[in-house]
């Protein structure tokens, strides 16, 4: 969990009133410290602070907007994307039902971050956090201008009831991580929450635990009787610039700009949440969905096929100039996306099984034939950020990786190899080479998977090696299918199974499946989020551990990331962690771009320059009504 920063009420008020909790908590820093809060032990320095950065100085002071932002984008319009699939539930937070997209505007954090600063939490629903050096307890002190969308005051016992609720109901792999870290949460007053950690709990990740709580009304689900583990046709009632105004489930929805936001004139929103109406659009796969971007039913779109980018974006409405397409830089980390083995069935726990699917994947062909020479191949789960492992360890890598070795929880080869990375292929022709054949099925054979007479490889059982890719998009069929004949070439039983929305995530969720889609990719501040992704404690039920990778080695090397309290330590950390996932072999890297591949009709608009860490579609960029009523004179929608 990336430590959060604050921003401080202090600077920039609750409605243009003095906030008396901040001067409060400035009577604290100064006088109070001296004759002992009770809190902080004899002499221990409380700060008060509008954010917290684990590594270096806030980018932002108090009151400062995002410099990234247009304070003077105009308010009004509708923006329209699309989604693929349907949806039959507004709670995200559960694995039951199919969660409606963009359910996220309907709710705010306490803390947020900024597009342009990865390492930094700024105070929102709070004008300040106070906390000892130590960071043994932190101290929220709330605005008391927030309101839920139906006008009632949020306060800090909607905050602890929110708390309450998702260690009680909270999806297993949540709770099983972060319940143990909080000693207490307790409510001081109406707008004053106190957190105590435990000794567990990672000191970087402290006020980022504080900060990432999005509050919700204790009255409404008091009064509905709402469950956070079940789904809902109706919105937990949040805090949110947004609020759902229509829905056709499976097919549509629109939310709507709450009239009276309580946070339109907060610095921190200054230039953004720019739209009146945010509408989604349902489309059974993507082919409908880009006929339907065509023919206007939605106005904006990212596409993601490398195909439709290359030679689907030449029809009229583009060539009259009512439809824009852009490029524009992506500087986040790589999202890693890949194929997963599912680790739970024995036949995949063998690296040699694992290391033979993974050389018959020929990217290089692909990226020639069917993505256009568009792509390149993810090659660790840091892509593009000084995290990732590169050539041989590095001595702060070996001083971490050595002991796991004398352990025998690694073999010798991490040492002294370098970090893994994707079976090259020849792009001539998606059939391996020989060579390639060859040494997959030695792998093959050497795992006791035998060819039979009709060509497929059985084990000692007499049990095939069946291999199914569960795919829910169409467009995957001339990937996977190529995938698929090479897989058959060495005697893997290999078949694509392709289903509708609600059996890809039921199948997904109870295992049913050989290789299935994953985008493992991590964050510039990697926290306890890791043993989501990656710990043996979440392998049993996860939607992040798909794989349900358990591994010593591993959780020994998070724990380590975790314990991380500079970028000193944490890059090689992280780095050693990375080698050791690479090694692992459960992950088939696919393709990545980084970049975004925009189309619009022409009527929004975005800052010149984008923040590194954002799009912002529906954050920043903003309606140009008098761009939209040309295209209404041109007849283009």
């Amino acid at each position: 969990m990336t430590a959060h920063r604050t921003q401080s009420a202090a600077a920039h008020g609750s409605r243009g009133r003095a906030p008396a909790r901040a001067v409060w908590a400035a009577t604290l820093a100064i006088g109070a410290l001296a004759a002992g809060s009770g809190w902080a032990q004899e002499g221990e320095r409380i700060i008060v602070s509008h954010g917290y950065s684990n590594f270096g100085e806030l980018k932002y002071g108090p009151g400062e907007a995002f410099s990234y932002v247009n304070p003077d984008a105009p308010k009004g319009g509708e923006i329209s994307l699309d989604a693929q699939g349907n949806f039959d539930s507004f709670n995200v937070y559960t694995r039951k039902g199919v969660p409606a997209g963009n359910t996220g505007l309907l709710y705010e954090n306490l803390m947020i971050q900024a597009a342009d600063d990865p390492y930094s939490l700024y105070c929102y629903l709070c004008e300040t956090i106070e906390y000892p050096e130590s960071l043994d307890w932190v101290v929220v002190n709330l605005r008391d201008d927030v309101t839920f969308s139906d006008g009632t005051p949020m306060t800090a016992d909607d905050l602890k009831f929110t708390i309450d609720l998702f260690l009680e109901q909270g999806i297993t792999e949540f709770r099983s991580v972060f319940a143990a870290y909080f000693k207490s949460v307790e409510v001081l007053d109406e707008g004053k929450l106190r957190f105590e950690f435990s000794e567990a709990a990672p000191k970087r990740e402290r006020v980022g635990l504080v900060g990432f709580w999005n509050p919700f009304s204790r009255a409404w689900f008091e009064r509905t009787g709402a469950r956070l583990d079940e789904s809902t046709t109706e919105p937990f009632l949040g805090t949110g610039a947004y609020i759902l105004d229509s829905f056709d489930i499976g097919r549509r929805l629109t939310y709507k700009k709450n009239p009276d936001w309580w946070g339109a004139d907060h610095p921190l929103n200054s230039g953004r949440y720019n739209f009146d109406t945010i509408r989604v659009e349902y489309f059974s796969d993507a082919v409908a969905a880009h006929e339907g971007f065509k023919a206007g039913e939605y106005t904006f779109r990212s596409e993601n096929s490398s195909k439709s980018w290359a030679t689907a974006y030449d029809f009229p409405a583009v060539a009259k100039g009512w439809v824009r397409t852009e490029t524009l830089f992506n500087g986040n980390i790589s999202n890693a996306q890949g194929f997963i083995f599912n680790l739970r069935r024995e036949k995949w726990q063998d690296p040699r099984v694992r290391d033979a699917v993974r050389m018959l994947f020929n990217f290089e062909w692909s990226n020639e034939t069917l993505f256009y020479g568009l792509y390149t191949r993810p090659y660790s789960f840091w892509g593009g950020s000084d995290l990732a492992a590169e050539g041989v360890p590095t001595e702060g890598e070996l001083a971490l990786l050595r002991p796991l070795v004398e352990a025998g929880l690694l073999d010798q080869g991490i040492l002294t190899e370098p970090a893994v990375t994707a079976p090259v292929n020849d792009a001539a022709q998606n059939a391996p080479s020989r060579r390639v054949l060859r040494a997959a099925s030695q792998l093959l054979e050497e795992a006791g998977w035998v060819t039979g007479d009709d060509g497929l490889r059985r084990n000692a059982k007499g049990e095939t090696l069946e291999l199914v890719f569960v795919e829910n998009s169409p467009l995957f069929d001339r990937i996977v299918n190529p995938y698929v004949e090479n897989l058959r070439r060495v005697g893997i039983d290999a078949r694509l199974e392709r289903v509708d929305t609600a059996q890809y995530v039921e199948r997904r969720r109870s295992g049913d499946w050989d290789l299935v889609n994953q985008s493992p990719g991590q964050g510039f501040e990697p926290d306890t989020g890791l043993k989501q992704w990656f710990g043996s404690e979440t392998a049993d039920d996860s939607s992040r551990n798909l794989m349900a990778l358990r591994d010593p080695a591993v959780d020994r090397l998070i724990d380590v990331v975790i314990a991380a309290e500079t970028l000193d330590d944490l890059k090689p950390s992280v780095r050693a962690l990375d080698r050791v996932l690479r090694a692992q072999g459960f992950w088939i890297p696919q393709w990545e771009k980084q970049e975004y591949w925009v189309a619009y009709w022409d009527m929004y608009r975005h800052p010149d320059t984008l923040p590194p860490l954002a799009l912002g579609v529906i954050d920043f960029w903003w309606y140009d009504a008098e761009a939209a009523a040309r295209l209404d004179a041109a007849g283009a929608l």
